[in-house]
């Protein structure tokens, strides 16, 4: 089962962290939260929830 793991304000935004993340080995799917905004949801294997977390934290507050 796949889980939202973060919401990207913006596309540029969403695809740097799946680009980021893929690099670092994990399964990742993006994919618009709604037709009206610009905001997209950045979703993992829920296996893999831990350890993208800690990922993702090091991406976001480098």
């Amino acid at each position: 089962m796949w889980t939202v793991i973060y919401i990207a304000p913006t596309a540029k935004v969403a695809d740097m962290i799946t680009t980021k993340l893929t690099e670092e080995g994990f399964l990742v799917k993006s994919r618009p939260v709604n037709l009206s905004k610009q905001q997209f949801e950045i979703l993992v294997p829920s296996g893999e929830l831990e350890e993208v977390q800690e990922v993702l934290n090091s991406i976001l507050h480098p």
